[in-house]
């Protein structure tokens, strides 16, 4: 929290209300939802205040359904049970704190509430501050890169499982459904130790892997066809995301020739990794290889992004986004891919670990065709 009302103090505000549920849990470890986030700007981060004439501590406004859910929290922050509407408790702690400047996530808060606040408190300054925490977010530090990594072990032990289902489906004269194998991979992850999956599981089959972000449908798996799947795991709130494309028996010509092109992309991009490469220059690594064997058009997405306590934040590896340096402790996907309507897609996908001298690949699940041939 220190940091965060740092960089408040930073922008010239008094106090930062943040709104946003994920960071709040980043900052205090509360993570019930439905609670913001008061931080002054001039007080103590942590612990009890130091005396009388002390500056307040944070405060965390919730209501009765956290109210022991939130005891722990209560040596980081103070705690304000309202009784009425989340606006009007809003409105009385700025006032009763004499908030004159407040700072706000612009990317979370409505435009609805941020008139509300400037009509229910007089004189009071809004301030925009985006990426507030989200900044803070974008490097991990030891415990979270382990429960990224926990969260890969399981969404890779999960696939193995299966794939190995499908297969035996297939052995059988049977041909499971896209939707059917999403709900075997997120009950095997749910098996495995994961919260959720990181988001809807993707399981497009032949054709449908042209659709970067298809939908599982009752589209039935036969073999001598592609299969794309992009899955994730969630471990202790943070998140692993994952693409491999597989085939049960020969491979098309068409799509085996897109996978070796996707997959040294990847690996070029993989290779380049380190503290200031920009974000903008991973993203052209992998696409001037892409374009460079014809498939540039077919390339449309960024090369990858930020996980950790969301699926996709801060840093963005894409030429449509600002350039910005990677740097040591930040964790980023690397997920090049080719898409050709009519005929299917491939998207090779892993995560990795900004290291001082480079980075580290959190998977360990393999990517070669001899691998992903069933």
């Amino acid at each position: 929290m220190a940091r965060a009302a740092q960089a408040a103090a930073g922008l010239g505000c008094s106090h930062a209300l943040i709104t946003n549920p994920i960071d709040v849990g980043y900052l205090t470890g509360f993570t019930g939802g439905d609670s913001y986030l008061l931080l002054d700007a001039a007080a103590p981060a942590s612990g009890p205040a130091a005396g009388p004439g002390a500056a307040p501590r944070a405060l965390i406004i919730s209501d009765f359904r956290f109210d022991e859910e939130l005891e722990p929290t209560r040596a980081l922050a103070e705690v304000f049970i309202r009784k009425g509407m989340m606006s009007e408790a809003v409105g009385s702690v700025l006032a009763e704190r004499r908030v004159t400047a407040l700072g706000v996530q612009p990317e979370h808060m409505t435009l609805a509430v941020r008139r509300w606040l400037t009509k229910k408190t007089p004189g009071l300054r809004v301030v925009e501050a985006p990426g507030l925490v989200a900044a803070l977010r974008a490097r991990k530090d030891a415990a979270e890169v382990a429960l990224i990594r926990k969260a890969v072990r399981v969404a890779q032990d999960a696939l193995e499982h299966t794939l190995g289902a499908v297969g035996a489906a297939l052995r059988r004269g049977k041909a499971m459904t896209e939707a059917a194998i999403a709900a075997e991979l997120e009950h095997a992850m749910r098996q495995g130790g994961s919260q959720k999956p990181s988001f809807d599981t993707i399981v497009a089959a032949g054709a449908n892997g042209s659709l970067p972000h298809y939908r599982a449908g009752s589209v039935r798996y036969r073999a001598g066809r592609p299969l794309l799947i992009d899955w994730g795991a969630t471990v202790g709130g943070y998140h692993s995301d994952m693409s491999r494309v597989v085939a049960f028996g020969r491979w098309p010509a068409k799509i085996a020739e897109l996978y070796r092109v996707v997959l040294e992309a990847h690996q070029l991009a993989a290779a380049a990794l380190a503290p200031g490469l920009t974000t903008e220059r991973a993203d052209a690594i992998a696409r001037g290889h892409i374009a460079a064997a014809g498939f540039g058009e077919r390339f449309g997405h960024g090369l990858g992004h930020g996980i950790g306590l969301d699926v996709h934040e801060d840093p963005r590896l894409s030429h449509m986004a600002p350039p910005r340096p990677l740097e040591e402790g930040m964790v980023v996907t690397i997920e090049p891919g080719i898409y050709v309507p009519g005929l299917g897609g491939v998207r090779i996908e892993d995560d990795y670990l900004i290291t001082q001298r480079g980075a580290k690949n959190l998977c360990t699940l393999p990517k070669d065709i001899g691998w992903a041939t069933r």
